[in-house]
């Protein structure tokens, strides 16, 4: 009798585990995606893929995130017509920074300094809204 107790509450614990998004794979995300977030942003990320089950641990490794790197890139090559805010998503800005050809020039040269932050918060927004 003992014994079949121990093994419903053994299975019920392993059970509870495999519904949990492991702790490896948490890791392995976050040595794959910390580049994509803010350094203060990463804290909230781990907590929230820790509490992920496996279903939604799936949906997030599959988000892609825009490279910050990259971005700083166009920023520099067509950032005047606002192509670096096209691609994160900020159309407004963008189209703002297509009209006055990049803010006569000043609004690019400040850009080139704030894109890759504005990058890793549309990422933040990005994972947050894929997961809630």
């Amino acid at each position: 009798m003992k014994s079949t107790s121990a093994t419903k509450k053994a299975g019920f614990n392993i059970h509870l585990n495999q519904n949990k998004m492991d702790s490896q794979k948490v890791d392995m995300f976050m040595m794959m995606n910390s580049k994509f977030f803010e350094a203060h942003h990463l804290g909230a990320v781990r907590e929230r893929l820790a509490s992920l089950d496996d279903s939604k641990a799936s949906t997030a490794q599959m988000i892609q995130f825009k490279d910050p790197t990259i971005v700083l890139i166009i920023s520099i090559l067509i950032g005047h017509l606002g192509i670096d805010r096209f691609y994160i998503g900020d159309t407004g800005l963008g189209i703002g920074k297509l009209l006055t050809c990049g803010g006569l020039g000043i609004w690019t040269i400040i850009d080139w300094f704030l894109i890759m932050g504005a990058t890793r918060e549309k990422n933040m927004e990005t994972f947050q809204q894929s997961l809630y």
